[in-house]
């Protein structure tokens, strides 16, 4: 039988109901071995005396950064005119 909790945000899917407490515990290891990361969800298995642990994690978001005219920038909005210019006039390889 599968059993869901949702403990501070994060769902819980185990195959027996656990208490609040072991749910936080576990969520609690999982941040200590992901620091800066989000949890999404916490799977666990039950076998008698072992416990199967898998989680996923929230996606990362991420920004393109590029060279342009000498710079290292992720977008153009804060060039002035003139560097919108030269960048616009630069000779594009692929």
């Amino acid at each position: 039988m599968k059993f869901e909790k949702v403990v501070e945000g994060i769902t819980i899917h185990s195959n027996e109901e656990i208490s609040e407490q072991i749910a936080k515990a576990y969520i609690a290891y999982v941040r200590k071995n992901n620091p800066r990361k989000e949890i999404d969800s916490i799977d666990l298995e039950f076998d008698g005396e072992e416990v199967g642990l898998g989680y996923h994690l929230q996606p990362e978001g991420f920004e393109k950064i590029r060279r342009i005219t000498g710079y290292l920038v992720g977008t153009v909005d804060r060039f002035n005119d003139a560097k919108r210019a030269e960048e616009h006039d630069r000779v594009k390889h692929a």
